[in-house]
């Protein structure tokens, strides 16, 4: 006489094809990873730029009383907007930079520079006192 078993029925997750497919996975990826090239840059070169002005760029100085001057003369705001176009008639790559006093406002300085950008200034920029 033959037994025949019968079977049970299995109440449990098989993880084994899981397991397998996974570690696939992982082997897939840690042989491409070298491979994939990241996003390159490229930067911009400024040592040779910075080399090749010569000139020393002119300061406009804004005093905590909101006094403006610019070539030892106390100008009005209006008054610098012409200086500045006369001097970039005269040299056209002109470099200007704001000295500003630290107890000036910075709506002040705000002020003076939306001068510059009105003026047409390519270059601008403050002056700072480096810090030790």
């Amino acid at each position: 006489m033959l037994r025949t078993r019968k079977r049970r029925v299995m109440n449990q997750i098989n993880v084994v094809p899981y397991i397998d497919v996974t570690l696939v996975l992982l082997v897939i990826f840690m042989v491409t990873a070298p491979m994939t090239n990241p996003g390159v840059v490229e930067l911009p070169k400024v040592g040779s730029d910075v080399l090749k002005q010569q000139t020393a760029p002119m300061v406009i100085t804004l005093q905590a009383n909101g006094k403006i001057e610019f070539q030892e003369k106390t100008l009005e705001k209006d008054q610098l907007l012409f200086e500045i176009k006369q001097q970039l008639a005269k040299t056209p790559d002109t470099a200007f930079v704001v000295s500003a006093d630290k107890k000036t406002s910075y709506e002040q300085v705000a002020q003076l520079l939306e001068i510059l950008k009105r003026s047409g200034a390519p270059k601008t920029g403050l002056l700072l006192n480096p810090s030790n």
